[in-house]
């Protein structure tokens, strides 16, 4: 199933990896709850002044890509 959403999210956790990058461990969306076992690709780019991270997370199902913008969560899609 592939589905863009480009929709705000609540991240409620987040871990920091070794470069100290935030990433979310669980989300709330469409009243649901989603805890994410496994991170996958982290990107990090600029745009002018501000940066935004892209990353791709799993809850074990479903693989899920969000996208931040200083404390902003945005679900881009679930594939």
């Amino acid at each position: 199933m592939n589905q863009t959403i480009n929709s705000p999210v609540s991240v409620t956790a987040l871990s920091f990896g070794r470069d100290m990058r935030a990433t979310p461990k669980r989300m709330e969306w469409g009243g649901r709850v989603y805890d994410f076992i496994d991170r996958g690709i982290h990107v990090r780019s600029r745009r002018g002044e501000q940066v935004i991270d892209t990353v791709t997370c799993s809850d074990g199902n479903q693989n899920f890509c969000l996208r931040s913008s200083g404390a902003r969560w945005i679900l881009v899609g679930i594939y």
